[in-house]
């Protein structure tokens, strides 16, 4: 009898408890931190994710009808995304994304990849000040108005890879790493000053685009990606200068230029300040 009583007792104690290990589990995405170490963030992104499980499926009847693809923009950003210590996981949202969310005041990191952003705007992150990196890597977005990234003076990660983009904006000074990889770039559409004042840019990511020379590139960089672009040419003051033949170009260690019509064999005085060729055709 007491046997019987104690497994009545026991093994429903333990599938509760295992039914709310695995609920806290769920919560969490690939490196953030554990559920004990987040503050109200998790909180909130524990009860946003149970709301959406409690709302009516649309081929159910019910009081409360799951959002129509309209208002998407109308609901709180947590409830859409995941919130976590500083940082807001918007990725592949249902229903569809199509412009930036409204921001918690203290997000550091954002990632939207892969929605149908549109346009970023100067009021989108006007003030969200404390931002460091932001992810649009696969959206739709063919506009940026210049100054949409003018107030962010601690972004030091932007990665606008994989959208329609036909000119780039006016980026932050503190950038270290720039990544706009599958746009629909054109020299045009690239300032010539507009990696001028990132001296603290390290990598920089132009591949894939349709550039027809090589843009101002600043002495900090160390890794250049222009491959698949439709640069036809390289002048000795492309990575060089002409007038200083002491001139050394020791950080940048990688360069690839593979996939353009340009043939480097043509420009030999283009690349003595450099350390290593760049990866492309020389014959």
């Amino acid at each position: 009898m007491k046997a019987f009583l104690f497994t009545c007792i026991l093994v429903p104690w333990l599938v509760a408890a295992s039914a709310r290990k695995f609920d806290q589990d769920s919560q969490l995405i690939p490196g953030s931190l554990p559920g004990r170490e987040l503050n109200g963030y998790y909180n909130e992104n524990l009860k946003s994710r149970r709301a959406r499980r409690a709302l009516v499926p649309a081929d159910e009847p019910g009081d409360s009808p799951t959002p129509e693809p309209g208002d998407v923009l109308d609901l709180p950003t947590c409830l859409l995304c995941v919130c976590l210590t500083g940082s807001v996981y918007c990725e592949e949202v249902s229903p569809d994304m199509t412009a930036v969310p409204t921001l918690p005041k203290e997000t550091a990191y954002l990632y939207a990849r892969f929605n149908k952003i549109k346009k970023i705007s100067t009021k989108d992150f006007a003030d969200i000040l404390t931002l460091k990196r932001i992810d649009l890597t696969g959206n739709l977005i063919s506009e940026i108005e210049d100054g949409a990234f003018s107030k962010l003076t601690l972004l030091e990660e932007l990665s606008l890879a994989e959208n329609r983009l036909v000119k780039l904006p006016m980026l932050p000074s503190k950038l270290t790493s720039f990544n706009a990889n599958y746009n629909l770039l054109k020299t045009k559409g690239v300032k010539a000053n507009a990696f001028k004042k990132l001296t603290k840019l390290a990598t920089l990511f132009l591949a894939d685009n349709q550039l027809e020379a090589v843009p101002h590139i600043p002495e900090s960089v160390r890794t250049l990606h222009l491959q698949n672009n439709n640069i036809t040419e390289v002048s000795k003051d492309t990575f060089c200068r002409s007038n200083d033949t002491y001139y050394l170009r020791l950080s940048l260690s990688e360069v690839r230029m593979d996939g353009n019509p340009v043939l480097l064999s043509k420009y030999p005085d283009s690349f003595t300040c450099m350390k290593v060729l760049p990866i492309g055709r020389y014959r």
